[in-house]
Parts: C-alpha cells; sequence; structure tokens
C-alpha cells in the first residue's frame, strides 16, 4: 500500500474513464492508503478498496436491457429521476455485480464518500466502516445529481451530490497530510465550466427554496471548479501532485452507446498503463 491520497473526480458516465485508469492499477497491486470520491467517483473509489477489477465499468457498460438504469419519461415523473438509483444502489451490489462489503470493510484504505449537506450548502467527507445499507447510501447521495434526483436523507440529513460543493478535493486531500496525491480527472485538459445560466439559477432556486445556502452553492459551483482546476494545474506543474485526465474528446454524462463508453474506458486503462511509469517516478521522490 502506497502511503497517498487518491482523488477521483465525478462525472456520472465519464467515470468510466477513472475506472478504466484504476482497473490498471489495481492489475499491478497499486493502492493508496487515502480514497476520496465525488460522485461517481465515490463508486469507482468503493470499487478500488473492495479490490473488485473490473465492476465499475460491468456497472456503467452493459447491452443488457434487464440491467439498463436509465429510466422512460413517465418514470421520471414519477420518481423524479433520471436514473434508476434503487437499480444502482441496491439490486446492483446485492444481486447483479455483488459488491464485496468484506473485503471493503476489513481494508486499512481510507475511504471518504464525498456528499453536499443541503441545509448547510457544504460538502461533508463521509465514511462507513461496518452498514451495508448506508456505505450505498452515501455513495448514492454522493452521486445524486441536482434537479434530476431526489434529495437522499443519511442519518436524517438531507444531502445531494458531493460535486456541488467539493468537485475536486485537493484541499481535503492535502488536509489528510499524505504528502502524494493522485488525481484522477474526467475531462479534457484545460476544461473550464460555463457560468451558471438566469434559467439553471431560477430553476435551483424553485427546486430548492427549502434549501437557501444550497441553491447558493450550486449557483456558485462553476466559479468554484474553475478555481479548483487552476489549482491542480499550478500543483501539477510544481510536480506536487499526480494528475491523470482523458486526452481524447469525452463521452457526455449521461451516454449509453455501449462502444462509446467502452472505448472511453480502455482510453482510460491505456492511458494510465502508458503514464505508469511516471507515477512510479513520482511516488518515489
Amino acid at each position: 500500500m502506497q502511503k497517498a491520497t487518491m482523488v477521483l473526480e465525478g462525472g456520472a458516465t465519464r467515470g468510466v474513464f477513472s475506472s478504466g485508469a484504476l482497473d490498471y492499477l489495481m492489475e499491478q497491486d497499486f493502492y493508496t492508503s487515502h480514497v476520496v470520491g465525488v460522485s461517481a467517483g465515490s463508486c469507482n473509489g468503493v470499487d478500488y478498496v473492495s479490490k473488485q477489477i473490473g465492476r465499475t465499468r460491468d456497472c456503467m457498460i452493459h447491452k443488457e436491457k434487464e440491467y439498463d438504469y436509465h429510466v422512460g419519461f413517465r418514470k421520471f415523473v414519477k420518481e423524479k429521476s433520471i436514473l434508476d438509483m434503487d437499480m444502482v444502489f441496491d439490486k446492483y451490489p446485492k444481486e447483479i455485480f455483488p459488491f464485496d462489503f468484506d473485503t471493503y470493510f476489513a481494508s486499512e484504505m481510507e475511504c471518504e464518500i464525498v456528499t453536499t449537506n443541503c441545509v448547510t450548502g457544504k460538502a461533508e467527507y463521509m465514511t462507513e466502516r461496518s452498514d451495508r445499507d448506508r456505505l450505498m447510501k452515501l455513495c448514492r447521495a454522493s452521486s445524486s445529481m441536482p434537479l434530476v434526483s431526489p434529495i437522499v436523507n443519511v442519518d436524517g440529513v438531507p444531502y445531494l451530490d458531493g460535486g456541488l460543493a467539493d468537485s475536486i478535493p485537493v484541499k481535503r486531500a492535502q488536509a489528510l497530510g499524505n504528502e502524494k496525491i493522485i488525481v484522477i480527472l474526467t475531462r479534457n485538459p484545460g476544461y473550464r465550466k460555463k457560468p451558471t445560466s438566469r434559467g439553471v439559477k431560477s430553476l435551483y432556486k424553485r427546486a430548492y427554496k427549502k434549501y437557501p445556502n444550497l441553491v447558493r452553492t450550486a449557483i456558485k459551483r462553476s466559479m468554484i471548479y474553475n478555481q479548483q482546476m487552476e489549482l491542480v494545474e499550478k500543483l501539477e506543474d510544481e510536480g506536487k501532485i499526480f494528475v491523470i485526465r482523458p486526452l481524447i474528446p469525452t463521452v457526455s454524462r449521461l451516454e449509453k452507446n455501449y462502444d462509446a463508453l467502452m472505448h472511453f474506458y480502455e482510453h482510460g486503462y491505456r492511458l494510465m498503463k502508458r503514464q505508469y511509469q511516471a507515477l512510479q517516478e513520482y511516488m518515489e521522490k
């Protein structure tokens, strides 16, 4: 185990890039002492800690209709979710693509799942070491995209997607105290988010009028994200962190095409393989 922190950005189905990179690392028996995962990155993170090569890929890329987690319009209206979250965080881990809870809970790796507290509007870095249902609920909360997924209550507190408050938790990684930090991004070099539009601001205000702090956080998200990217690029240039990011056009965050997703997954795998020597050199500095 390497004394280092692995930071995993979200991005819904763009997370297949990260799963490819992590699968290669697991094949090399390369594990870090700490993991901080956001949104889809939290799903990648727990599969990394449970040492399940290929699990995230299998959950996100498949042709079988019975495994499809995209919902139709009628179900979206009824469930208020664009994805079948029960399928992903209940049926998948318990039946279809079994999650190795025993290995996860026995691991010496520390895994933090980033969520956004709807009341405070702030990021929380949550852990679970024994309760199977609560672990999956944390991943579900971290992955619940605003406006298209319902709020998730954990321990009586409402949460949404961790990416709202902390999309790239490098500062959190620094606070954990490890000298080495590895960051897996799901956007291309130089990417910046556009300012939140007036229409989306109005949607946030209407949808979450009970949570004014959450609304402020959501509206400021693009500005904070861009500041985080500037920090990542600065630390990367200084050689203080190791960053891997896709070098081909990314898939959409709700991509359904099997071939496109598999291509993006394989890109993550091949790119990590190509940069593995550089990663080892960074770890040995």
